[in-house]
């Protein structure tokens, strides 16, 4: 089954510096997963302020340019995986998490998890 996560943190750690050794466990980690087929794809997401938005409200199509000063928390990236159960899926975002715990611990963020729609019929 294929899970969307979306790693979700304040704004405001764009202005830090990311710990080498977090990219140096990420790669270890996301190269591992994806040679044994548990990551299908991940990407970190540029800041809001590079960002648009295409809203629909009463009928009516809006583009709104970022940033998105009213966001409390962004979508920083995302992984496509590959689990055979939820809690494998869960797994995977619990190690992620933690690779930030052990190497970056003033961060704060959360990654969320949800099964794709069309794997979920299965």
């Amino acid at each position: 089954m294929r899970y969307m996560m979306f790693i979700k943190h304040t704004e405001d750690y764009r202005m830090e510096e990311v710990p080498q050794s977090l990219f140096a466990a990420m790669g270890e980690f996301v190269g591992e997963a994806m040679k044994n087929g548990s990551i299908v794809d991940t990407a970190g997401l540029e800041p809001t302020a590079k960002g648009k938005k295409v809203r629909l409200a009463a009928g009516q199509l809006s583009v709104i340019d970022g940033p998105f000063t009213e966001s409390k928390e962004v979508v920083g990236g995302y992984a496509i995986v590959n689990a055979k159960s939820d809690e494998e899926a869960l797994a995977l975002a619990t190690r992620f998490m933690d690779l930030h715990r052990i190497h970056w611990p003033k961060f704060t963020g959360e990654c969320e998890v949800r099964r794709l729609e069309a794997d979920a019929q299965q």
